[in-house]
């Protein structure tokens, strides 16, 4: 293969067949199950990267189930989501992911710097409680319950909020273990429809495990939850700062 085709077919790993395929990516009847709650701010400062700034002591716990994506198939993720603010806006820090399907994970942190890894979670309705589970391994880490769909919220409001921004630490090492790449990224949904918003009475549990670690943001108090289904586009990002400059 000379140059010119290495150069011009090159554009994820591995280079004969790729883990995923070019974007963009669209996502149908992707359905959100996300419980605010408290944590310890001290925490919090020590995990969100400057030069964001933590707005309140607050995280989002969030459980995905994407049926339908393009390139992607049918999966589902779990991960802690944090309410941040640069340059005066409002935004999203993602903490950590768990996904149990390797293209979007492998495109994932590839592309954007998503923080994913492979585990189990689940996201069902069972009778009259959506149920929202993450397992790595064998062992439960985070276990999520709502009363299902008993308060209709603002369509129009909700899809305003998934189109702020959402800010990444993307992290490629180089051949001899140095950071090549350790970036600050930011990126929007597009085209977003929101079909369905609800809110209900929640809880969440989150158990401690050292390659899971999502119990090190503790749940002091649930302070709310919503279950929203939407149709939208995974935007592609752009790079805020380079650490390395």
């Amino acid at each position: 293969m000379d140059r010119a085709t290495l150069r011009a077919s090159a554009f994820a790993m591995p280079l004969v067949n790729p883990a995923f395929p070019p974007g963009p990516y669209r996502f149908v009847d992707r359905e959100f199950f996300i419980i605010r709650y408290r944590t310890d701010p001290e925490v919090l400062r020590r995990v969100v990267p400057e030069p964001l700034e933590v707005v309140e002591p607050v995280v989002n716990y969030e459980f995905i189930r994407m049926p339908d994506s393009t390139g992607f198939g049918d999966y589902t993720e779990s991960g802690q989501v944090i309410p941040v603010r640069y340059e005066g806006q409002s935004g999203s820090y993602t903490h950590q992911m768990f996904l149990n399907d390797h293209p979007p994970i492998a495109a994932g942190r590839e592309i954007w710097g998503f923080p994913k890894k492979l585990a189990q979670p689940s996201l069902a309705v069972e009778t009259d409680t959506l149920v929202g589970t993450l397992n790595y391994g064998s062992v439960r880490v985070a276990t999520a319950t709502m009363g299902y769909k008993h308060r209709a919220l603002d369509i129009a409001a909700e899809a305003k909020g998934l189109a702020a921004p959402n800010f990444l630490l993307k992290i490629i090492p180089h051949v001899d273990g140095r950071p090549r790449v350790c970036e600050l990224v930011r990126y929007h949904l597009e085209d977003v429809t929101v079909k369905g918003a609800w809110i209900g009475p929640a809880s969440l549990q989150l158990s401690p495990h050292a390659l899971a670690p999502v119990g090190e943001l503790p749940v002091l108090e649930v302070l709310s939850a919503k279950h929203l289904v939407a149709d939208l586009t995974l935007g592609l990002g752009t790079v805020v700062l380079d650490y390395l400059a």
